[in-house]
């Protein structure tokens, strides 16, 4: 595993710059944005890294600092979030503002990041409050009172919040708050 990197930035091509080591290795390592901006080729920097390994390739990501490589690390412990997305999340911010939306609960502040839709903005920030030891409240106002029900008997029953307020829209608006329940519990066990 490589953690972290030191050596001259030696090219720069879009997002990727090619870091020279002492030892006259170049590594292809993936960079955020702002610290291109901050970069001059040939100059000096050190990188904390994430290596991600598939099958047919490896991936390099480089981080500024150890907060930037935190908060990484974070947004891939959220369901549904690779180290591209994750990537892309840091590059579009930077972590002290990530940590700040999300302890002000701020689901506009992740969706307004490119590739990043309600629901995985809610993943988010559910994800990353617990994680924080912070509390996120799906808003339900737009549910109706006998589909709060449904999501207050579900997460009584054990099952996440945030699955729990998705399943609602896959269960039918006529049938009653008894049979919602049921057919939300059958659907949520049939996908676990």
């Amino acid at each position: 595993m490589i953690g972290k990197i030191r050596g001259k930035l030696s090219e720069i091509d879009k997002n990727i710059g090619y870091v020279e080591t002492s030892s006259g290795v170049f590594y292809k390592v993936y960079l955020p944005p702002k610290l291109l901006e901050s970069t001059n080729i040939n100059k000096n920097i050190e990188l904390y890294t994430y290596l991600q390994v598939r099958e047919d390739n490896m991936t390099l990501y480089g981080f500024q600092n150890k907060q930037q490589f935190s908060v990484f690390e974070m947004l891939l412990a959220v369901d549904g979030i690779g180290p591209k997305s994750a990537f892309n999340i840091i590059s579009c911010t930077d972590s002290e503002k990530i940590l700040k939306a999300v302890t002000a609960n701020n689901l506009d502040f992740f969706c307004n990041i490119p590739g990043i839709g309600k629901k995985t903005a809610q993943k988010i920030l559910l994800e990353l409050s617990s994680l924080l030891k912070k509390t996120y409240e799906l808003k339900l106002e737009e549910l109706s009172e006998d589909d709060k029900l449904v999501v207050d008997a579900l997460i009584s029953l054990g099952f996440k919040r945030f699955e729990s307020a998705k399943i609602i829209n896959k269960l039918e608006k006529k049938l009653t708050v008894e049979e919602k329940i049921k057919e939300a519990i059958r659907l949520m066990t049939k996908l676990s």
